[in-house]
């Protein structure tokens, strides 16, 4: 899945460079400040790769004495980060363009070239977003489409998809405006394309930051491993399996703790084996559970 990730944030990263290059480019060839001002916009884009990839990254260090569960939550940082600059570089800035041409309005300049740019953005923005969406689909199984949304624990992935999706439409919203301004004769169009694709920029924002804070506060594993968890710790010499205590550190990194209750008639020697048995089958069908810890303790019958 880290690789996954990583591939889909290179994709991503890519294809927002070609994007800014495009738009500066002819921002230069039309003097238009609004293009520039969008080759701004993918630069920010292109930032937010950036934090994600340097997140991922940290997120794979070892653990040490001041961090004992590892560092992968620093990943979930980033993805918060990232939500704050969507909201404000992305949603702020296009509601506050959109009011500026409003009050001042500017007729299209070189419309035609402004079309090649979104037509470029557009198919490199397609790209990337496929690429983000076959990993997602792959990932979310039989679960629907808003539970999977809800529920994953990949976040750089989510970030990618809605991120480029929120991008692919505000550039059919802009192109709209552009031609609704062209055809009507009012600039004002411009300015209207513009709060509108700041605030779907914002919707999306709001819900990465959302589900990032949920995932920096510490969310349980997924209820089809809890239950392989408990699975794993039924054997002989164990009457019950109580409380199941799962936390993610980061996508592929869970901390576990459960209850469990032996027979007293086990001695200290078997105790011992048996929850070695227990962490090595856990290792061995459960690799992203990269802590399990097992409390020994009297629970009642049901």
């Amino acid at each position: 899945m880290k690789a996954e990730s990583t591939r889909v944030l290179l994709i991503a990263l890519a294809a927002n460079v070609g994007i800014a290059v495009a738009k500066f480019v002819a921002a230069a060839l039309t003097g238009s400040s609004a293009m520039l001002t969008e080759g701004v916009h993918s630069l920010v884009d292109s930032t937010n790769q950036l934090l994600l990839l340097y997140g991922e990254r940290r997120a794979k260090r070892p653990p040490d004495e001041l961090h004992p569960a590892g560092y992968g939550r620093e990943l979930y940082f980033w993805s918060f980060v990232v939500a704050l600059l969507v909201f404000a570089a992305g949603a702020g800035v296009s509601v506050y363009e959109g009011i500026l041409h409003l009050r001042e309005p500017e007729p299209a300049v070189s419309p035609l070239i402004a079309y090649g740019v979104l037509l470029i953005a557009f198919l490199l923005e397609g790209g990337s977003t496929l690429a983000a969406f076959k990993s997602f689909n792959a990932a979310r199984g039989g679960r629907g489409w808003w539970q999977a949304l809800t529920e994953t624990k990949d976040a750089s992935t989510v970030i990618v998809l809605l991120e480029n999706g929120a991008a692919m439409a505000g550039l059919l919203i802009a192109a709209a405006g552009l031609g609704l301004a062209q055809l009507t004769g009012n600039p004002h169009w411009d300015g209207i394309a513009s709060i509108l694709i700041g605030l779907v920029l914002g919707f999306v924002a709001i819900f990465l930051a959302r589900e990032a804070k949920g995932l920096l506060i510490g969310e349980a594993a997924d209820p089809a491993l809890v239950e392989a968890l408990r699975c794993a710790a039924t054997r002989p010499g164990i009457m019950r399996v109580g409380e199941t205590m799962t936390v993610h550190n980061a996508p592929d990194q869970v901390v576990a703790a459960m209850s469990v209750d032996f027979d007293n008639r086990l001695g200290a020697g078997d105790v011992e084996r048996i929850i070695s048995e227990i962490e090595a089958e856990v290792h061995r069908t459960l690799p992203q559970v990269v802590r399990l810890y097992i409390r020994p303790m009297e629970i009642p019958k049901p």
